[in-house]
């Protein structure tokens, strides 16, 4: 999600009008957060990118144009280089520098 925060920005303003830098985004728990990610269109800048990086259609790829093959390549590739799963302490960490960087955007 890190690296895809200026997307998710640019989605959540394009999808529901909100700016996450605002004292209305400060009022969004972590659930609604969590959920309002969960119903991002796939016409938002993060959902075309996750329909990209997600095809496995050969016939699709073939069109894909320079800048999408780059975006599917480099997602192959990052999720080949993990060699194991995430553990449920690494899960629960990652959750909580998340939950500590919107709590500093927000507060």
């Amino acid at each position: 999600m890190f690296e895809d925060w200026d997307l998710l920005v640019s989605s959540f303003l394009s999808q529901y009008g909100i700016r996450m830098q605002t004292a209305e985004f400060k009022s969004v728990s972590w659930d609604e957060f969590r959920s309002l990610i969960a119903g991002l269109a796939p016409d938002t800048a993060l959902g075309r990118v996750v329909a990209i990086r997600a095809e496995t259609d050969p016939e699709i790829l073939k069109h894909f144009n320079p800048e999408q093959m780059r975006i599917h390549r480099e997602w192959k590739e990052r999720e080949a280089g993990r060699a194991k799963k995430m553990s449920w302490k690494e899960f629960q960490s990652g959750m909580a520098d998340l939950e500590r960087m919107l709590a500093a955007m927000c507060g």
